[in-house]
């Protein structure tokens, strides 16, 4: 099992930038893809972006591709998003998790994570 924790939420002016983290307990969690989703208020989750367990590959969905990074250090323990030129659209609670994965492989599907944060709020002011 993992257990995971996001930090780095918060209020930023549109146009800023944050940077998302996500924490896992455990020795185990190169064993794992991972990715980030976020969820606005009336809306479904949805995938944000996904990276391989090596960190090798990755991908994004269309309405943040060239202005997010999702990106792993297997050695803390730890996943990223960064985000830049931050729009009002992004706002929502974005959640970090993981699913079990063969090496080299994106996992896109929300039903293969089996494990997930707490989500950290990210809003984006006009």
């Amino acid at each position: 099992q993992v257990q995971l924790v996001e930090s780095g939420g918060g209020l930023v002016q549109a146009g800023g930038s944050l940077r998302l983290s996500c924490a896992a307990s455990g020795r185990t969690f190169s064993t794992y893809a991972m990715g980030w989703f976020r969820q606005a208020p009336g809306k479904e989750r949805e995938l944000v972006a996904t990276i391989t367990r090596g960190g090798d590959n990755t991908y994004y969905a269309d309405s943040v591709k060239g202005r997010f990074t999702i990106s792993r250090d297997n050695a803390r323990n730890t996943v990223y998003l960064q985000m830049n030129s931050l729009k009002p659209e992004d706002t929502a609670v974005y959640y970090c998790a993981a699913a079990g994965a063969i090496w080299g492989v994106l996992v896109g599907n929300r039903e293969r994570y089996g494990y997930w944060g707490q989500g950290t709020q990210v809003t984006v002011s006009s």
